[in-house]
């Protein structure tokens, strides 16, 4: 399924939050903002890109809304009641209670001091609210048969949550704005692990990492103590809700330890009524504002009073909250022309400013004139203080969300172009999720997850879904003839060291492997079952598909004895005889006589450490020249050169081109083969006796070693490992098939049978490469 996601606003830009996300045939609208940096149309969002002919309510399914600040909610009454959308709205108790104050106190400023023309009145904004449906945390509401939202614990400010949206099988987190460090009042931001198909995340920070709360509220406090102390005025423009209160405990709390007697006011009405809704919605507050709450509320200020405009020009130092913040206007923008001339007084700035508002002209710099509008200009000669105590998260709390929500996909809003490329980046690099920040009216388009519901049957589970299965064992064979025990058990290669990695068979995720079959019967239901059920199920049947092929395992050639392993060492020699048998064996003379003394001394130096190892196990060290070279225990030398038959008698395994394990199904490219010698060290008594399954038994040990001891299983006679058998062949004539595969010039010490089925064609590949590269020396 498809999801799309367009924001009308905050892509790349902090403002009007307002995103439109289609998936299921379903339209949700989370946010309804209003810029604040602009005053004409542009600060609402782009509705009539929702319809063309104005018909919001049948285009849209429902409006979600995280939280009261006008850049979430300013437009809402506008596009409720001035464009006609009747649907469904959802936010938080706390949320629905305090935005109406935030709207109305916005209606005033615009209205009854600037003048502007109303964009909604008073009952307009009562009738909006009406339409909301208030949400508790956690709470899971149904909006359609296919439509379901819960919202989470955002931090931020009171009430503001975060929004699971599940449509169908998809789902989508839409975090509005949120803080993952707990303040004085606030909790940190809370959210299970949902792994959405999507995360729309803000990135307001996207590439700031503050400093600890603790350093910057000591830096607050000490900028504030030294004005007033010089006896200074210290203005802090802050919206009514969230910060106001934040900052109001922090300076409290300060006042009263230090027995300060310097008056802190905060603007009448809308913070003051805000406070009234902070102390009856402490449940939404952290743990040590509730746990104080019995015998002092944190919201009863001590040192807070109320301010009035007579006192903008009282004498004396003072401490001033006045909304709204940024410096947008009202009654914080008329304290600043008013005490920015003078050098004594301070503004401090505690928070993010939107570009085009008075107060982000002062962060970009050292300002002595600012253009409060087209007509005026005010000469700025106050300090000007910024410090983050911003209720948005970080760059570094933000990977952490990601990283704990896990999304499949991520949009970015809510933040500048530029730092929001930096974090895109981030985010795909580190945590490899696809990231995107699109632009206002750019559409996102995302391929989710199909979950399809499937019932399986009790044999698929009883053969697949075990949650521990005991480890096989193989069987062992048990022979009658205890000669031929002898052979095997006397070959023992256990101790064989190398270092190629052992051959694992592909499993399926999770690390349980699932073999059966999805059918659909007469009603569209589906269903897993077990292979075996699938011929009565369906009613068919049953066939088998099989594959096989004729192995020869060739002995060596005399040649190929002959050919030395390494042409510039010595000459070869006769591992497995000691130096008695050799004395009786034929000597080439005219060879002898050509070898040097100091050679000469060499080799039988050599034989007699060997023949007093010939019961001992080889020992393997890697050479980067040569490949694999065989070190006698005793002797601790060398010897270069191929095993040789000699009249002792033996048998041994020559692999002469070590499979390339990263690539199976291709053989090694000159010059990058390693040799590798395998020997077996036999009496010759015992080399009489030697049948088919004792050659088998080698074969297995071999492939042991290559491949690991769990792929296959050793039987009485194959090896075998789920559908895949190796078997030793009749002696009768092979099909003409296989025949036309064999090389008749040289006669095969053993003919192998491979046989699998095609789920077990990679362990085919693997074993048949293994093979090919056997040789025989008897």
């Amino acid at each position: 399924m498809l999801i799309k996601c367009v924001p009308l606003g905050a892509g790349q830009d902090v403002g009007k939050s307002c995103v439109i996300v289609t998936v299921g045939g379903k339209n949700i609208m989370f946010d309804c903002g209003m810029h604040m940096g602009y005053q004409d149309e542009r600060r609402y969002p782009d509705f009539s890109y929702i319809s063309k002919i104005g018909d919001f309510t049948h285009a849209i399914d429902c409006i979600i809304v995280t939280h009261f600040h006008l850049d979430h909610i300013g437009a809402l009454p506008y596009f409720t009641e001035v464009c006609g959308y009747d649907g469904p709205i959802y936010m938080t108790y706390p949320t629905k209670a305090l935005a109406p104050l935030m709207l109305e106190d916005y209606r005033k400023v615009m209205v009854e001091r600037k003048g502007e023309q109303e964009q909604f009145s008073v009952l307009q904004i009562q009738k909006c609210m009406k339409k909301v449906t208030a949400v508790d945390l956690r709470q899971t509401i149904k909006v359609s048969a296919d439509l379901e939202i819960r919202a989470y614990y955002a931090g931020h400010v009171l009430g503001a949550a975060m929004f699971w949206v599940k449509v169908g099988d998809d789902t989508i987190v839409y975090t509005g704005d949120y803080n993952m460090t707990p303040d004085r009042h606030l909790g940190a931001a809370q959210i299970d692990r949902l792994e959405p198909d999507l995360l729309i995340t803000e990135s307001t920070y996207a590439t700031t990492v503050r400093d600890s709360k603790r350093v910057r509220e000591r830096d607050f406090l000490k900028a504030v103590h030294n004005c007033v102390a010089a006896g200074g005025k210290v203005l802090i423009p802050v919206f009514a809700l969230g910060r106001a209160q934040e900052l109001c405990i922090l300076l409290d709390e300060y006042w009263e330890r230090t027995n300060l007697d310097i008056p802190i006011y905060i603007s009448a009405g809308l913070t003051m009524q805000a406070n009234v809704y902070y102390k009856l919605l402490i449940s939404w507050t952290n743990q040590k504002v509730k746990h104080s709450y019995v015998t002092r509320n944190t919201f009863d200020f001590k040192h807070v009073t109320q301010f009035e405009r007579s006192k903008i020009d009282a004498p004396g130092p003072c401490v001033a909250f006045a909304t709204p913040g940024m410096l947008s206007g009202g009654l914080s923008l008329e304290v600043f022309k008013h005490w920015a001339p003078s050098e004594a007084n301070m503004i401090v700035l505690p928070g993010f400013c939107i570009a085009g508002t008075v107060g982000s002209k002062l962060m970009a710099g050292r300002a002595t004139k600012i253009d409060l509008d087209k007509r005026t200009q005010l000469d700025v000669r106050c300090q000007i203080q910024q410090l983050s105590f911003s209720a948005h998260t970080d760059a570094k709390g933000i990977m952490d969300l990601v990283r704990h929500v896990a999304p499949k996909n991520v949009v970015l809003v809510h933040g500048e172009k530029p730092k929001m490329i930096v974090l895109k980046n981030k985010i795909s690099t580190d945590l490899g999720i696809p990231c995107y920040d699109p632009a206002n009216l750019e559409t996102v388009e995302i391929a989710s997850r199909c979950a399809v519901k499937v019932r399986a049957s009790e044999q698929f589970h009883e053969a697949n879904l075990k949650i521990s299965e005991q480890q096989r064992t193989p069987d062992v064979p048990v022979e009658e003839n205890h000669k031929q025990l002898e052979i095997i058990e006397s070959l023992d290669l256990s101790q064989l060291q190398t270092e190629v990695h052992h051959f694992q068979l592909p499993h399926a995720r999770g690390g349980i492997p699932v073999n059966g079959f999805v059918v659909m019967d007469n009603t569209s239901r589906i269903r897993v079952i077990q292979p075996d059920e699938v011929s009565s199920e369906l009613g068919v049947t049953e066939h088998h598909m099989s594959f096989s092929c004729v192995c020869p395992i060739y002995p060596l050639l005399d040649a190929e004895e002959d050919k030395p392993f390494n042409p510039r060492g010595p000459s070869p020699i006769h591992l497995n005889a000691s130096e008695d048998s050799l004395q009786g064996a034929p000597v080439d003379m005219e060879h002898v006589q050509e070898e040097e003394p100091s050679k000469k001394r060499y080799r039988m130096d050599l034989q007699r450490h060997l023949s007093l190892d010939l019961e001992r196990e080889p020992v393997f060290e890697d050479s980067a020249e040569e490949g694999y070279r065989f070190k006698s225990s005793a002797a601790n030398r060398d010897i270069f050169g191929p095993p040789k038959r000699v009249p002792g008698g033996g048998i041994s395994l020559d692999i002469n081109a070590t499979p390339d394990l990263s690539s199976p199904a291709e053989s090694p490219s000159n010059g990058s083969t390693s040799h590798l010698g395998i020997l077996s060290l036999w009496p010759a008594h015992i080399q009489e006796q030697l049948n088919s399954l004792s050659l088998l038994r080698v074969i297995y040990l071999c492939l042991v070693k290559f491949l690991g001891e769990h792929v296959l299983e050793e039987k009485h006679d194959c090896i075998e490992c789920r559908s895949f058998r190796i078997s030793v062949c009749p002696d009768s004539p092979f099909p003409n098939d296989l025949s036309t595969r064999v090389d008749h010039r040289r006669k095969p010490a053993v003919m192998l049978l491979c046989e699998w089925s095609s789920e077990a064609q990679v362990l085919a590949d693997r074993c048949l490469d293994v093979l090919r590269r056997l040789k025989l020396k008897l």
